[in-house]
C-alpha cells in the first residue's frame, strides 16, 4: 500500500522554491524560510506569485512529485508534469473503454450512484445532529428525493440520462445546503452553487477545498498509471482533467462538504477572513487560507476502513485506492468498477 506523504503548500506571496541538494528549498527576501526533503514529499502546491527553480521542475518530474500552480484564492492554473509513467496498455483500454459509450454508462453509473448515496448521509447526519434546526423539514424532503433518485439509477440507463440525474440529484443537493450551515448564518450562506468566480463565502471554501481535492485526485490517477483527462462522466475538453472530476464526484460529500460545514459551524473560519471585490468575487485572505489549508491535511491523516478493501488506511489515501481499484477494473481483475460508499 502506498504511504501517505506530505503535501508541500506554500502560500507567501513572492517566494522562491529552488532545488538544494536532496530537498526543496523556500526563500522569501533573500531568506530561506524552509527546507523539506523530497523523499517526503507527494506533492508541492504554490498560491499565487510564487516562482520555481527549473532545476527544481526537473526534479520534481524525476521523483514523481507533482508541482501545482494555482491562483491566490485557489483556482486552478497549471501543473508540471514529468515523463509519463504507467502501463501503455492499461491506458489504451482507458481510451477504449472512454470511446465506447455503453462502458462510460457503467462505469459513470457506479460514480453518479455513490455521489448521491453519500450526499445524502451529509444530510442524514445534519438532521440527526440538529433536530430543532428549522431547516430540518427541506433537508428531509431532499434526503427523500435524493433517495428516489437513486432508485431511478437502472443498469439500462444511457450515459446522457445518467448525467442529466447526477445534475438533477445536484441541484436537490445544494438546493438544501444553506440550511446545513448553523453558524453565522448572516455571512456564511449557499443560494446557489457558483464557480467562476465564487460569489458568497461558502462558495470560496468550497471551491477552494475542491480544487485541493482534484489535485489530489489527479495525482492518485497519474501514479497508478491512468490519464487523468479521459474520462467516462466527464467527456473530453482540452485542459480538463475529466477522469479525475469523475473520480472526484463521489468524495465530494465526504470530503470537502462535511469539511467545510465543519469548518464553518464550529467557526473555525471567520467572517472577516473573506473580502468582496468590485466585480463581486470573493476572496479568501491568506491566514484563513492556511486554517483551510492545515484543515485539510488534519483531515487527509485520520483513518477509515475502506468499505470494499476492509482495511484502515489514511483517508488521504482514499484517492488513490479508488484509482487502483478502477485501473484494476479497467485490465479486468475487477468485473465493475466499485465507487468510494461512506458508511
Amino acid at each position: 500500500m502506498k504511504h501517505l506523504l506530505n503535501v508541500l503548500f506554500v502560500t507567501t506571496q513572492g517566494a522562491y522554491l529552488s532545488k538544494n541538494g536532496e530537498t526543496v528549498e523556500v526563500v522569501h527576501e533573500q531568506e530561506t524560510k524552509l527546507r523539506v526533503p523530497f523523499h517526503t514529499l507527494e506533492s508541492i502546491v504554490c498560491f499565487g506569485n510564487i516562482s520555481c527553480s527549473p532545476f527544481l521542475m526537473g526534479a520534481c518530474g524525476e521523483r514523481n512529485i507533482g508541482l501545482s500552480f494555482l491562483t491566490e484564492n485557489g483556482r486552478f492554473l497549471a501543473r508540471v508534469y514529468g515523463p509519463v509513467r504507467g502501463n501503455v496498455l492499461l491506458r489504451k483500454e482507458q481510451y477504449r473503454r472512454s470511446d465506447d459509450l455503453r462502458s462510460s454508462a457503467d462505469i459513470a453509473r457506479a460514480i453518479v450512484i455513490a455521489k448521491i448515496a453519500n450526499s445524502r448521509i451529509v444530510l442524514q447526519r445534519a438532521i440527526r445532529d440538529h433536530p430543532q434546526n428549522e431547516g430540518t423539514p427541506m433537508i428531509k424532503r431532499a434526503e427523500s428525493e435524493l433517495g428516489a433518485v437513486l432508485q431511478g439509477l437502472k443498469p439500462s440507463l444511457e450515459l446522457d440520462e445518467i448525467r442529466g440525474i447526477e445534475g438533477m440529484a445536484a441541484n436537490v443537493y445544494f438546493g438544501c445546503f444553506d440550511h446545513l450551515i448553523t453558524a453565522n448564518k448572516e455571512v456564511f450562506y449557499l443560494k446557489e452553487r457558483t464557480r467562476r468566480p465564487p460569489l458568497d463565502n461558502v462558495n470560496s471554501l468550497l471551491s477552494l477545498l475542491y480544487t485541493l481535492l482534484v489535485h489530489d485526485v489527479e495525482s492518485s490517477l497519474e501514479s497508478v498509471g491512468l490519464d487523468p483527462a479521459v474520462g467516462f462522466l466527464h467527456r473530453d475538453r482540452p485542459g480538463r482533467p475529466s477522469l479525475a472530476l469523475d473520480l472526484m464526484e463521489e468524495l465530494r460529500a465526504y470530503f470537502v462538504d462535511r469539511l467545510a460545514l465543519s469548518l464553518i459551524n464550529r467557526q473555525q473560519v471567520k467572517p472577516n477572513g473573506f473580502t468582496h471585490s468590485e466585480s463581486g468575487a470573493i476572496f479568501m485572505d491568506d491566514e484563513t487560507r492556511k486554517v483551510v489549508i492545515l484543515a485539510w491535511q488534519k483531515r487527509k491523516q485520520e483513518e477509515i476502513t475502506h468499505p470494499f478493501l476492509q482495511e484502515k488506511i489514511a483517508i488521504g489515501l482514499i484517492p488513490y485506492v479508488q484509482a487502483l481499484l478502477l485501473a484494476r477494473h479497467l485490465r479486468g481483475d475487477l468485473e465493475a468498477y466499485p465507487p468510494f460508499l461512506w458508511r
